[in-house]
Protein backbone atom coordinates (compact mmCIF):
# COMPACT_ATOMS: atom_id res chain seq x y z
CA UNK A 1 0.00 0.00 0.00
CA UNK A 2 1.38 3.57 -0.96
CA UNK A 3 -0.40 5.66 1.69
CA UNK A 4 -2.11 5.98 5.00
CA UNK A 5 -3.89 8.84 5.34
CA UNK A 6 -4.09 9.52 9.47
CA UNK A 7 -6.93 12.05 10.95
CA UNK A 8 -7.90 12.58 14.37
CA UNK A 9 -10.70 14.42 14.72
CA UNK A 10 -13.09 15.75 17.36
CA UNK A 11 -16.92 16.85 16.31
CA UNK A 12 -15.98 17.56 12.67
CA UNK A 13 -19.10 16.54 11.19
CA UNK A 14 -19.15 19.46 8.59
CA UNK A 15 -16.39 18.74 6.97
CA UNK A 16 -15.76 14.66 7.07
CA UNK A 17 -17.74 14.19 3.66
CA UNK A 18 -15.68 16.75 1.97
CA UNK A 19 -12.31 16.01 2.82
CA UNK A 20 -13.27 12.49 2.22
CA UNK A 21 -13.84 12.96 -1.36
CA UNK A 22 -10.95 15.67 -1.42
CA UNK A 23 -8.83 12.65 -0.38
CA UNK A 24 -10.22 10.18 -2.91
CA UNK A 25 -9.70 12.41 -5.84
CA UNK A 26 -6.07 13.32 -4.93
CA UNK A 27 -5.67 9.58 -4.87
CA UNK A 28 -7.41 8.62 -7.80
CA UNK A 29 -5.24 10.99 -10.23
CA UNK A 30 -1.86 9.69 -8.62
CA UNK A 31 -2.80 6.50 -8.80
CA UNK A 32 -2.27 5.41 -5.51
CA UNK A 33 -3.39 2.07 -3.03
CA UNK A 34 -4.26 3.78 0.11
CA UNK A 35 -6.26 3.92 3.22
CA UNK A 36 -7.76 6.54 5.02
CA UNK A 37 -8.19 5.98 9.16
CA UNK A 38 -10.55 8.35 10.81
CA UNK A 39 -9.73 8.29 14.45
CA UNK A 40 -12.89 9.59 16.45
CA UNK A 41 -11.42 10.93 20.09
CA UNK A 42 -14.96 10.99 21.55
CA UNK A 43 -16.95 13.21 19.51
CA UNK A 44 -20.69 14.19 21.13
CA UNK A 45 -21.91 14.93 17.12
CA UNK A 46 -22.63 12.86 14.07
CA UNK A 47 -19.29 12.50 13.21
CA UNK A 48 -18.74 8.55 13.82
CA UNK A 49 -22.01 7.86 12.03
CA UNK A 50 -20.74 9.58 9.29
CA UNK A 51 -17.30 7.80 9.25
CA UNK A 52 -19.77 4.75 9.44
CA UNK A 53 -21.28 5.64 5.87
CA UNK A 54 -18.37 6.47 4.06
CA UNK A 55 -16.94 2.87 5.08
CA UNK A 56 -19.78 1.41 3.66
CA UNK A 57 -18.79 3.71 0.85
CA UNK A 58 -15.36 3.54 0.20
CA UNK A 59 -13.44 0.25 1.62
CA UNK A 60 -10.69 2.25 2.18
CA UNK A 61 -12.41 3.96 4.92
CA UNK A 62 -11.14 2.43 8.25
CA UNK A 63 -12.43 3.84 11.52
CA UNK A 64 -11.55 4.34 15.11
CA UNK A 65 -13.51 5.25 17.98
CA UNK A 66 -12.45 5.87 21.82
CA UNK A 67 -14.98 5.41 24.24
CA UNK A 68 -14.15 9.17 25.29
CA UNK A 69 -12.11 12.26 24.31
CA UNK A 70 -8.42 11.01 25.18
CA UNK A 71 -6.82 13.70 23.10
CA UNK A 72 -4.76 13.91 19.79
CA UNK A 73 -1.36 12.19 20.37
CA UNK A 74 -3.55 9.02 22.07
CA UNK A 75 -5.57 8.91 18.03
CA UNK A 76 -2.33 9.48 16.34
CA UNK A 77 -1.21 6.66 18.25
CA UNK A 78 -3.84 4.51 17.36
CA UNK A 79 -3.99 5.26 14.04
CA UNK A 80 -0.21 5.14 13.62
CA UNK A 81 -0.61 1.34 14.96
CA UNK A 82 -3.13 0.55 12.74
CA UNK A 83 -1.51 2.36 9.67
CA UNK A 84 -0.32 -0.14 7.03
CA UNK A 85 1.12 2.47 4.04
CA UNK A 86 4.94 3.03 2.76
CA UNK A 87 4.21 6.41 3.47
CA UNK A 88 2.08 7.93 6.08
CA UNK A 89 0.56 11.73 5.98
CA UNK A 90 -1.55 13.51 9.12
CA UNK A 91 -3.58 15.87 8.79
CA UNK A 92 -6.26 17.65 10.18
CA UNK A 93 -9.98 17.08 9.74
CA UNK A 94 -11.22 20.91 9.61
CA UNK A 95 -10.16 21.33 6.13
CA UNK A 96 -7.21 23.75 6.68
CA UNK A 97 -5.06 21.26 5.37
CA UNK A 98 -5.00 20.52 2.17
CA UNK A 99 -4.74 17.24 0.33
CA UNK A 100 -3.45 18.17 -2.80
CA UNK A 101 -0.09 18.84 -0.73
CA UNK A 102 0.11 14.65 -0.49
CA UNK A 103 1.55 13.72 -3.73
CA UNK A 104 4.50 16.39 -2.75
CA UNK A 105 5.32 14.60 0.28
CA UNK A 106 4.99 10.98 -0.73
CA UNK A 107 7.58 11.88 -3.10
CA UNK A 108 9.53 13.80 -0.61
CA UNK A 109 9.70 10.27 1.62
CA UNK A 110 9.64 7.83 -1.10
CA UNK A 111 12.26 9.90 -4.03
CA UNK A 112 14.22 11.84 -1.84
CA UNK A 113 14.66 9.41 0.93
CA UNK A 114 13.26 11.93 4.01
CA UNK A 115 12.12 10.24 7.06
CA UNK A 116 9.79 12.60 8.09
CA UNK A 117 8.73 15.86 6.21
CA UNK A 118 6.89 18.36 7.96
CA UNK A 119 4.50 21.05 6.70
CA UNK A 120 5.29 24.83 7.37
CA UNK A 121 1.93 26.88 7.49
CA UNK A 122 4.44 30.11 6.17
CA UNK A 123 1.25 32.37 5.44
CA UNK A 124 -1.55 31.65 8.09
CA UNK A 125 -5.25 32.54 8.38
CA UNK A 126 -5.76 32.43 12.19
CA UNK A 127 -5.62 35.20 14.84
CA UNK A 128 -2.62 37.18 14.87
CA UNK A 129 -2.77 38.14 18.60
CA UNK A 130 -4.28 34.55 19.62
CA UNK A 131 -2.30 32.19 17.52
CA UNK A 132 0.05 33.52 15.19
CA UNK A 133 2.66 35.12 17.97
CA UNK A 134 2.31 32.76 20.03
CA UNK A 135 3.25 29.91 17.64
CA UNK A 136 5.89 32.15 16.60
CA UNK A 137 7.22 31.97 20.27
CA UNK A 138 6.75 28.69 20.76
CA UNK A 139 8.70 27.20 17.30
CA UNK A 140 11.27 29.36 18.79
CA UNK A 141 11.50 28.06 21.87
CA UNK A 142 10.97 24.52 20.45
CA UNK A 143 14.25 24.98 17.44
CA UNK A 144 16.32 26.14 20.58
CA UNK A 145 15.63 23.73 22.88
CA UNK A 146 15.69 20.29 20.65
CA UNK A 147 17.86 21.27 17.78
CA UNK A 148 15.25 20.77 15.19
CA UNK A 149 15.27 23.34 12.56
CA UNK A 150 11.70 23.77 11.86
CA UNK A 151 9.43 26.88 11.27
CA UNK A 152 6.29 24.66 12.20
CA UNK A 153 6.36 21.75 15.05
CA UNK A 154 2.50 21.77 15.24
CA UNK A 155 1.34 22.18 11.81
CA UNK A 156 -1.03 19.19 11.39
CA UNK A 157 -0.09 18.72 7.89
CA UNK A 158 3.32 15.92 7.76
CA UNK A 159 4.53 12.82 6.44
CA UNK A 160 6.22 9.71 7.63
CA UNK A 161 8.53 6.78 6.43
CA UNK A 162 6.40 3.82 8.01
CA UNK A 163 9.12 3.06 9.93
CA UNK A 164 9.36 5.72 12.19
CA UNK A 165 5.99 5.81 13.48
CA UNK A 166 6.58 2.12 14.54
CA UNK A 167 9.40 2.96 16.42
CA UNK A 168 7.95 6.10 18.02
CA UNK A 169 6.04 6.33 21.21
CA UNK A 170 3.48 9.43 20.78
CA UNK A 171 1.55 9.99 24.29
CA UNK A 172 0.74 12.61 26.55
CA UNK A 173 0.64 15.52 25.00
CA UNK A 174 3.81 15.13 23.12
CA UNK A 175 2.01 15.39 19.16
CA UNK A 176 3.49 18.68 18.80
CA UNK A 177 6.70 17.27 19.09
CA UNK A 178 6.77 14.07 16.87
CA UNK A 179 9.91 15.27 14.84
CA UNK A 180 11.90 15.77 18.40
CA UNK A 181 10.78 12.41 19.09
CA UNK A 182 12.08 11.28 15.54
CA UNK A 183 15.16 12.83 16.12
CA UNK A 184 15.74 10.96 19.67
CA UNK A 185 14.86 7.58 17.81
CA UNK A 186 17.43 7.60 15.55
CA UNK A 187 15.75 9.08 12.09
CA UNK A 188 17.84 12.76 11.84
CA UNK A 189 16.36 13.43 7.68
CA UNK A 190 13.63 15.70 8.68
CA UNK A 191 12.65 18.15 6.10
CA UNK A 192 10.19 20.75 5.45
CA UNK A 193 7.50 22.24 2.75
CA UNK A 194 5.43 25.04 3.25
CA UNK A 195 2.28 23.79 2.42
CA UNK A 196 -1.22 25.75 1.74
CA UNK A 197 -2.82 26.56 5.31
CA UNK A 198 -6.75 26.99 4.87
CA UNK A 199 -9.35 29.70 6.68
CA UNK A 200 -11.11 27.31 8.46
CA UNK A 201 -14.38 26.59 6.65
CA UNK A 202 -17.11 24.91 9.56
CA UNK A 203 -16.85 25.09 13.10
CA UNK A 204 -14.87 26.47 15.49
CA UNK A 205 -11.07 25.22 16.45
CA UNK A 206 -11.20 22.84 19.37
CA UNK A 207 -7.48 24.36 20.88
CA UNK A 208 -7.39 27.50 23.07
CA UNK A 209 -4.84 29.31 24.45
CA UNK A 210 -4.02 26.94 26.96
CA UNK A 211 -2.54 25.03 24.18
CA UNK A 212 0.48 27.07 23.93
CA UNK A 213 1.08 26.42 27.63
CA UNK A 214 0.83 23.04 27.68
CA UNK A 215 2.91 23.16 24.43
CA UNK A 216 6.00 25.60 27.00
CA UNK A 217 5.64 22.26 29.66
CA UNK A 218 5.62 19.57 27.07
CA UNK A 219 8.55 21.30 25.61
CA UNK A 220 10.46 21.03 29.02
CA UNK A 221 9.10 17.98 29.68
CA UNK A 222 10.69 16.27 26.13
CA UNK A 223 13.98 17.81 26.67
CA UNK A 224 14.16 16.18 30.27
CA UNK A 225 13.42 12.79 28.76
CA UNK A 226 16.01 13.01 25.77
CA UNK A 227 18.63 13.74 27.90
CA UNK A 228 17.87 12.05 31.10
CA UNK A 229 14.90 10.13 30.24
CA UNK A 230 17.29 6.39 30.85
CA UNK A 231 19.45 7.86 33.27
CA UNK A 232 17.92 10.40 35.61
CA UNK A 233 20.25 9.84 38.20
CA UNK A 234 22.75 12.14 36.25
CA UNK A 235 20.08 15.02 36.76
CA UNK A 236 19.45 14.51 39.83
CA UNK A 237 22.66 12.84 41.27
CA UNK A 238 24.72 15.97 40.05
CA UNK A 239 22.42 18.31 41.58
CA UNK A 240 22.65 16.70 44.87
CA UNK A 241 26.17 16.46 44.87
CA UNK A 242 26.30 20.16 44.01
CA UNK A 243 23.96 21.09 46.98
CA UNK A 244 25.60 18.78 49.21
CA UNK A 245 29.17 20.15 48.14
CA UNK A 246 27.88 23.39 48.91
CA UNK A 247 25.95 22.22 52.57
CA UNK A 248 29.25 20.28 53.46
CA UNK A 249 31.84 23.57 52.61
CA UNK A 250 30.01 25.93 54.67
CA UNK A 251 29.77 23.32 57.12
CA UNK A 252 33.67 22.77 57.08
CA UNK A 253 34.20 26.46 57.52
CA UNK A 254 32.03 26.62 60.97
CA UNK A 255 33.66 24.13 62.08
CA UNK A 256 37.06 25.23 61.71
CA UNK A 257 36.14 28.86 62.12
CA UNK A 258 34.64 27.39 65.84
CA UNK A 259 37.56 24.58 66.79
CA UNK A 260 40.76 27.34 65.46
CA UNK A 261 40.07 30.68 64.72
CA UNK A 262 37.08 31.77 67.02
CA UNK A 263 36.56 29.54 69.65
CA UNK A 264 34.79 32.23 72.31
CA UNK A 265 32.57 33.71 69.25
CA UNK A 266 28.92 33.20 69.18
CA UNK A 267 27.06 29.57 68.73
CA UNK A 268 27.32 27.57 65.37
CA UNK A 269 23.63 27.33 65.61
CA UNK A 270 23.09 31.21 65.95
CA UNK A 271 24.64 31.71 62.71
CA UNK A 272 23.08 31.71 59.47
CA UNK A 273 25.91 29.93 57.59
CA UNK A 274 24.82 26.85 59.48
CA UNK A 275 21.18 26.67 57.87
CA UNK A 276 22.29 27.52 54.67
CA UNK A 277 24.83 24.53 55.62
CA UNK A 278 21.80 22.54 57.13
CA UNK A 279 18.95 23.26 54.68
CA UNK A 280 21.63 22.53 50.97
CA UNK A 281 22.65 19.19 52.60
CA UNK A 282 19.19 18.23 53.20
CA UNK A 283 18.12 18.99 49.27
CA UNK A 284 21.32 17.40 47.80
CA UNK A 285 20.10 14.32 49.95
CA UNK A 286 16.94 14.49 48.39
CA UNK A 287 18.35 15.14 45.14
CA UNK A 288 19.98 11.73 45.35
CA UNK A 289 16.67 9.87 46.62
CA UNK A 290 14.85 11.30 43.74
CA UNK A 291 17.62 10.30 41.23
CA UNK A 292 17.27 6.40 42.79
CA UNK A 293 13.66 6.84 43.08
CA UNK A 294 13.90 7.67 38.80
CA UNK A 295 16.42 4.83 37.96
CA UNK A 296 14.19 2.38 40.33
CA UNK A 297 10.75 3.10 38.60
CA UNK A 298 12.51 3.24 35.30
CA UNK A 299 13.27 -0.43 35.75
CA UNK A 300 10.47 -1.26 36.91
CA UNK A 301 7.98 0.42 34.67
CA UNK A 302 5.17 -1.47 32.78
CA UNK A 303 3.35 0.02 30.04
CA UNK A 304 -0.49 0.50 30.84
CA UNK A 305 -3.16 1.19 28.44
CA UNK A 306 -3.91 4.80 27.24
CA UNK A 307 -7.15 4.85 25.40
CA UNK A 308 -10.36 2.37 25.21
CA UNK A 309 -11.63 2.16 21.82
CA UNK A 310 -14.88 1.68 21.71
CA UNK A 311 -15.59 1.09 17.65
CA UNK A 312 -13.41 0.11 14.76
CA UNK A 313 -14.36 0.28 10.74
CA UNK A 314 -12.72 -2.37 8.35
CA UNK A 315 -9.65 -3.13 10.70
Amino acid sequence: MHISVVIPLLNEEESLTELHDWIAKVMLSYEYTYEIIFIDDGSTDDSWNLITKLSHKNKSVKGIRFLRNFGKSQALHAGFNKAKGDVIITMDADLQDSPDEIPELYNMIVKDGYDLVSGWKKKRYDSIIAKNLPSKLFNWAARKTSGVKLHDFNCGLKAYHNDVVKNIDVNGEMHRYIPVLSKNAGFSKIGEKVVQHQARKYGVTKFGMDRFVHGFLDLITIWFLSRFGKRPMHLFGALGFIMFAIGFAFALYLGIDKLFINRAGRLITQRPQFYIALSTMIIGTQFFVAGFLGELILRNRTDKKRYTIKDQLNI
